[in-house]
Formats: C-alpha cells, sequence, structure tokens
C-alpha cells in the first residue's frame, strides 16, 4: 500500500502531468505537431543565409554538441538571436513555447535577459578591479542565443531542435512525428540571487532551492546522515556536459525511506524541473517515472545546509538525473540539469523506431 499510496500522491502532485499521463503518447503527438508547425514556420521566414545557419542534418554529431558556458570558451553553431529580424525573433520564440510550458519558457527567457545583469556586475567589478574572472571582459547579452534545427519539421518526419547560449540548453528530438524527448534540459544562474539594482531579490531558479531545502528541513537526524552525503559541495555539476553519462554514487535518501509528508516534498521538488516542459511531455516524463518505481527515487544533498552558503543537491532514479550546483561566485551562481540515462537527446526513441520499422 505503501507504493501506491506514493504513486498517486506523486501523480496528483505534478497536476497536469499527471492528468495526461495514460493518453501520453497521443498527447505527445500534440505537442510534435506544434512544434513541426513552428519550426516549419521558423524556417520559412529565414532567408537563404541564415537558413544555412540554423539547419543541420539530424545525424550528425553536432546535435549532440553541448555545453552551458559562455560561447567564448565553448564555440557554438545555429542562428542567433541577434541575426534575427523581429518577425523571425517571433517565429524563435513560438519554437520555444511549443516545447515549454508558461513557466519553462518565463523561465528560459529571464535567464537570457539576466545576461544584462551580469553584464553590469562585471563591469562595474572590472572598474572597480574587483574580480579577476570579469577582467576576461566576456560578452554578455540576451541576444546571444543560438537556434538549430537538425531534418526537416514535418508532421511525421524525425528530427529535432536546439536553443542554447550561456545557461540555456534545451534539446527537443521528434520521432516520426509522434513522440517526443527533451532531454538535456539545462537552466543556470548567475547571480542565483540577484543582490542590487532594480532586480534586486530576482532568484529565477529560486523554487529549485526552496523545493529542496523544505526537503531537507523535514528528514530526521537518521534520514539526514543518510541523504548528506559529503560536507562540502562539488565545485560543480558531476557529469557536466558529458553526452553519455551514468547513475551516480552513493545515492542519498530513497523514497521508500521517507514518511508520507516527506514524499510530498520530494514530488513538489520533481515538479519544479518536470514542470519546464510542455504538458503533454511532462505527462511522458512522470509515466516513466512510475514506470521505473517512485519508491527507487532517491534524493542527496552535498555542502553546507545554511542559506546562502556553497551547496549541491541531486534526485536519481532508475531513468533519469537531476543535478543542481550552487558553489561558484560563493554560492550565489547556479547549474541545473535533468538528464535522461537511456533516453537523451531521444536515444531510447530512435532505437525503438528503428526496431519497430521494417528493413
Amino acid at each position: 500500500m505503501k507504493q501506491h499510496s506514493f504513486s498517486t500522491r506523486l501523480a496528483v502532485a505534478i497536476g497536469l502531468a499527471a492528468l495526461v499521463a495514460l493518453g501520453s503518447t497521443i498527447a505527445a503527438e500534440r505537442s510534435a505537431s506544434t512544434m513541426a508547425s513552428a519550426g516549419a514556420a521558423f524556417l520559412g521566414a529565414l532567408t537563404p543565409e541564415q537558413k544555412q545557419q540554423a539547419s543541420f542534418a539530424f545525424d550528425t554529431d553536432e546535435r549532440l554538441h553541448w555545453h552551458f558556458i559562455p560561447t567564448e570558451m565553448f564555440p557554438r553553431k545555429g542562428l542567433l538571436v541577434r541575426d534575427m529580424t523581429p518577425a523571425q525573433r517571433k517565429l524563435a520564440h513560438d519554437l520555444l513555447k511549443a516545447g515549454l510550458s508558461q513557466r519553462g519558457y518565463m523561465t528560459a527567457t529571464q535567464i537570457m535577459d539576466l545576461e544584462n545583469v551580469l553584464g553590469a556586475i562585471e563591469a562595474a567589478q572590472r572598474a572597480s578591479g574587483t574580480s579577476a574572472e570579469a577582467a576576461r571582459a566576456l560578452e554578455r547579452s540576451p541576444e546571444k542565443y543560438f537556434f538549430s534545427i537538425f531534418g526537416t519539421p514535418a508532421p511525421k518526419s524525425t528530427w529535432g531542435w536546439r536553443v542554447e547560449g550561456h545557461h540555456v540548453s534545451l534539446h527537443f528530438s521528434v520521432v516520426n512525428g509522434t513522440l517526443v524527448a527533451g532531454s538535456p534540459t539545462f537552466f543556470g544562474s548567475n547571480p542565483a540571487e540577484v543582490r542590487e539594482g532594480p532586480k534586486k531579490g530576482l532568484r529565477i531558479l529560486g523554487a529549485e532551492e526552496d523545493a529542496a531545502r523544505a526537503l531537507l528541513g523535514a528528514l530526521d537526524a537518521s534520514q539526514r546522515a543518510k541523504a548528506i552525503i559529503d560536507a562540502k559541495a562539488p565545485g560543480d555539476m558531476v557529469t557536466m556536459a558529458n553526452v553519455a553519462i551514468k547513475p551516480l554514487s552513493p545515492i542519498g535518501l530513497t523514497a521508500d525511506a521517507m514518511t508520507p509528508a516527506q514524499r510530498d516534498l520530494l514530488t513538489k521538488l520533481i515538479d519544479a524541473y518536470v514542470g519546464y516542459m510542455a504538458a503533454d511531455i511532462a505527462a511522458d516524463r512522470t509515466a516513466k517515472l512510475k514506470k521505473a518505481g517512485l519508491e527507487k527515487i532517491a534524493f542527496a544533498w552535498a555542502g553546507e545546509t545554511e542559506r546562502g552558503k556553497k551547496h549541491y543537491y541531486r534526485i536519481q532514479g532508475p531513468t533519469f538525473l537531476v543535478e543542481y550546483d550552487n558553489t561558484q561566485n560563493d554560492g550565489n551562481h547556479i547549474h541545473s540539469v535533468w538528464r535522461d540515462f537511456d533516453g537523451d537527446f531521444g536515444r531510447d526513441l530512435l532505437r525503438e523506431h528503428l526496431r519497430s520499422t521494417p528493413h
């Protein structure tokens, strides 16, 4: 009964995702169709030169080329937002909205806009000579994000798209026009909390921190001893931008060792990440979590527990991994990611498609 009640609570907690979880395959066709229309409209509005920059074959290594650091440190391909007309930018954002929920879209665009804040902070640091890192004078711009299309967006085709730049890396793969994969999903925030200026108090990824702290704070001493895997946080996410990843160890505290109230807090934390996606893609993620065993999902923390100090956590199940790290800039710089061990870049969907297609 314990496992059944946990499954029920997770399904309820994840909201819209759970409402359509039973029909996730059918629902995914809606998202795939919306993406195909948005992708085709975007490509159709580009000049031949722009289209050449934005377009790639689906089965190219470029589709797996990803990172979350500044472009000066990791050269990128694709069509820059700054090189688009206002009408083209609207179509690019229509594509972004096709893959993300309203909260996910707001998160992505706020992170892009935060580049202005970071640029101002670093300019002030350079002027005062207080930061060697800022002295590198990296360009910070909300327009320095690249849109890329892999293959041909069409109702029944296999294709993909990517939006990437500093602290945003979104990847969507559509297989046979019906199935959608949306990982890796990376969001970062520097600063994690804006501490001065007109945007003072802004915490774009605040829910991701607060939900984890709520769960950690609800654990008793023995549970915390299991969940806290290291007194010191790692300097960044363990998996970084590796294309292929494996489960991490130790896993921390599993859901079957939590009380019902603690499991509810775990579901809220998971929802902070599942909820980035459009409802049907989120439903598919939820269905996969349930199928793999919700009681096997684990929570691990590393670093200090005091707010404002360097910290790290991860959520890990049989099929997925979430990593969150806030250690840079003295604990005011977040990196976070959702990974699917077998499903990043649509690998599992592509394998199944090849298996079921006559050759």
